[in-house]
């Protein structure tokens, strides 16, 4: 992807990482988070190039590989706070421009951008798909997911929750996409079940696993991009 490379974090051959002391009020997985997070070549690179987050790599990466954004188009980003993938895609639909459209939704408030519209609101409230196609003024050409659960610690339970978030999100794309749109959204390796990926392999034409050079590599972090969307008789 053009000028997203990571540095390496190196230079001399000397490592250049930064150690979090474990403070008397954080806990040791806050501090290993925070680490990782002050180590990180693409949130160093994030604040850069005035992204919101590192998670606009991800989406950039993989429309550079795919190319399914593109000028004009009509966007929902289920669980888009801190708007990185709304940042990234309106670039390339030229959002800011006037072009297309992109409505958000999470949980948590989200800072106001030009060419964005963000909504407070719980995906899994029963209004929500309906509202978000009445925000949007139509069919959606994209429908993008960065929802996660939240881990409870229960390997079996979360992956049941995941399971269920990307089943969901599934079932509205197939509901809010317009003829050959695009979904993309987040899974993790063993949390796409063999239904879900055979529902899309029937909705979509192509459908895929990707995990972009931007997910880190010792995350289970991994995405599904399904394309090419048939439609639904009498939608």
């Amino acid at each position: 992807m053009t000028g997203t490379k990571a540095a390496s974090g190196r230079e001399g051959g000397r490592s250049l990482k930064t150690r979090v002391k474990t403070a008397r009020k954080r806990s040791l997985s806050s501090t290993l988070w925070l680490q990782r997070q002050l180590n990180d070549p693409y949130v160093a690179q994030a604040k850069r190039e005035g992204f919101r987050s590192r998670a606009a790599f991800k989406l950039i990466e993989i429309d550079e590989r795919y190319h399914f954004l593109k000028a004009g188009q009509k966007i929902i980003d289920l669980g888009a706070a801190p708007g990185g993938w709304s940042q990234a895609a309106g670039a390339r639909i030229g959002a800011a421009e006037g072009k297309g459209k992109i409505i958000g939704i999470d949980l948590l408030a989200i800072d106001p951008m030009p060419g964005a519209e963000f909504k407070v609101m719980d995906f899994l409230d029963a209004e929500a798909p309906k509202l978000l196609i009445e925000w949007l003024g139509g069919k959606a050409d994209v429908v993008l997911s960065d929802m996660a659960a939240n881990a409870t610690g229960h390997k079996k339970t979360d992956h049941l929750r995941i399971v269920g978030l990307v089943e969901l999100a599934a079932d509205f794309a197939c509901e809010a996409l317009a003829p050959g749109g695009a979904f993309l959204a987040k899974v993790f390796q063993g949390g796409t079940e063999n239904e879900v990926l055979a529902r899309l392999k029937r909705d979509f034409a192509v459908v895929r696993h990707v995990k972009p050079q931007a997910s880190r590599a010792d995350s289970s972090e991994l995405y599904v991009l399904a394309t090419g969307f048939r439609g639904r008789p009498g939608a």
